[in-house]
Parts: structure tokens; sequence; C-alpha cells
């Protein structure tokens, strides 16, 4: 369920459209950095006071990945430096920050530097931060105070039926919990295959990479990330020629390996050119894999979500 009343706010004034609701004005598509990115910050907080909201849940994080379709280059951290640690503890799905914390996410949203969310308190209230300085506020208030003061600050408040990025509840991918019975199934797989890899996705586009064995299993699943999703693959494997050897010339595949330090890295691999400059980069590896980019491609032998601690798998994977 959506809020009832959401807004398009904007810095392009409606005059400036052409019948098919176009904008051919002057405003630039990219964010100043100054005055106009602080009014979109004061819109978004003056909706938030007028719903009552002093706490927002972050919601279906992400990261840029090795495509980026902002207008700006991500910058290092993602525009998280400073309000998370570099590990980004803190920033997963269901985290819950303060007004002010979500309001630097809106400016490096607004800013394309690389993290991306939506805001949300639970169906009463949403922030969503689109393409080209598109802002999109829902609320279960009319918030009128808030409307005027956006005007008043040179912004528009433009009513619609509902956010276009809004999240898509109807069929999610994935339903799996990571509950018990998961964990016993892959125990089971590991008694017959001695060791796994698992892939920790905890938030879109950033991965942590684990070799599993019966006596590290414990270990490695209480230290997942909350709402992690992983995926279960087998395991790697120790003919790392054969495996850069399997590198397709036509698709972009996810290549890792184990260096002799049995740190466990990837990269993204998109062309040949690259697989001569990859070949130098993973000397001396003990075991590598070549795997997809999309689970449909070619899929994990186990995929499931974390749930919250009280059983319930809310991630909307």
């Amino acid at each position: 369920m959506s809020p009832s009343f959401v807004h398009q706010i904007t810095k392009y004034n409606p005059a400036d459209r052409n019948e098919y609701g176009r904008y051919h004005g002057t405003e630039d598509t990219m964010s100043d950095h100054g005055p106009v990115e602080a009014a979109y910050l004061e819109a978004v907080a003056a909706f938030a006071r007028d719903s009552g909201v002093d706490r927002l849940e972050i919601r279906d994080p992400q990261v840029a990945g090795y495509v980026n379709f902002g207008l700006e280059a991500p910058i290092d951290g993602h525009g998280l430096a400073g309000l998370f640690p570099p590990d980004l503890t803190g920033y997963h799905d269901g985290a819950e920050v303060s007004v002010p914390v979500a309001l630097e996410l809106v400016r490096a949203m607004l800013r394309d530097n690389g993290a991306w969310c939506r805001l949300e308190s639970g169906d009463t209230f949403t922030v969503h931060v689109g393409y080209d300085q598109y802002v999109y506020v829902g609320s279960d208030q009319p918030c009128e105070a808030a409307i005027a003061r956006t005007h008043e600050i040179g912004l528009f408040a433009d009513p619609i039926t509902a956010s276009p990025y809004a999240a898509d509840l109807e069929e999610p991918e994935v339903t799996q919990a990571a509950d018990d019975d998961f964990w016993e199934r892959v125990r089971a797989a590991l008694a017959a295959s001695q060791a796994l890899l698992l892939e920790e996705i905890y938030v879109g586009n950033a991965t942590r990479w684990h070799r599993l064995t019966e006596d590290n299993l414990d270990t490695v699943r209480v230290a997942l990330g909350p709402r992690a999703l992983l995926a279960i693959w087998p395991d790697l494997d120790p003919d790392v020629d054969a495996a850069l050897a399997a590198l397709p010339e036509d698709e972009s595949v996810d290549f890792v390996w184990e260096g002799p330090d049995a740190t466990i890295r990837h990269v993204i691999v998109t062309e040949t050119a690259h697989h001569q400059q990859l070949a130098t980069l993973v000397a001396g590896a003990r075991a590598a894999a070549v795997l997809p980019l999309s689970f449909d491609e070619r899929p994990p032998l186990f995929l499931a979500a974390l749930p919250d601690n009280d059983g319930v798998l809310r991630a909307r994977w």
C-alpha cells in the first residue's frame, strides 16, 4: 500500500513543458551542489515534518556497479563517507536513520555519487530520488504547509498518482529465507563436497565472498550482513588456467579467485581485451571460477535471503 498523497518535487517550471510533459527550459539536469540542492533537502524536510516523521528506514539500498547510468561519475565511498564506515556497516535494507542522515542520502543521490535507496516510514511516508533531479515524496498527510514552503523556496510540488520508483511488491524474485532448514541443506551439501563458495550480496552491487567448509560454516553465518542475499556456488577450481581459458569472448562474467593469502576476490570481465590483464592480476591464485552476472543464466546451488531475527523475510531482492 502506498501513501495517499504523492508529489513530484522538481526545479523544472511546469510552464516550460510541451504538450507531452517534456521539459524544454534551461535548467540543468545535474545538481548545482549549492542553493538549488539545498532547496530540495529543505523541501523533503518540510514534508517529513508535516508527516510527523523523524526517522526513516533504508530500503533496497545499492551502490554503483560496473555499469552506471548517472550523469555524474560515482565517487569513492559512493557518497556515504562520513555517514557510514568504509565497510558500509549500518547501510543495509531495514536500517533506520534520522531525518538529517536521510537528507544526506538524498544529497548523495541528487549528485549521482553512487549510493541509491528508497527511504520509507512504513506505508505513511516515502522519499524516492529519480534521474535528472526528480524527487518523489509520498505521505499519508496532505502536507499543505510543506507544499507552500516548497513553492516559496523556488521549487515545484506537483501532485501525482504514485511514485514511479515505488517498490513492486507483487512478485519478489527471492522468496526463500536463509533459515535453519536452508543452512542444514548447505551443511549436507558441504558433507558431500567438502567446500562451497558463498556469495554474500549485502547491498545491491556490493559483494563479499566466503569459502565455506563444515568447520567455518557457523562462524561465517553469524557474521553475514542483515537481510543479505546469499548464493551458494560449487567450490573454486584449483585449475586456474582452465578457469581463465573458460572465459567467454562475447559476454561479461564475474571472475572469482582465491589469492595466495586465502582472500577471495572478484572482478567483472567485460571483453576479450581484459583477459590478459586478468591473467596478470590473478597470478599466484590458488583456485578460481567463472560465474554469470545473472542468476537466470546459471542458477546457483542455493539462493536465499536472510530473514530478520523474528524469522520474517522482509528483504525485497
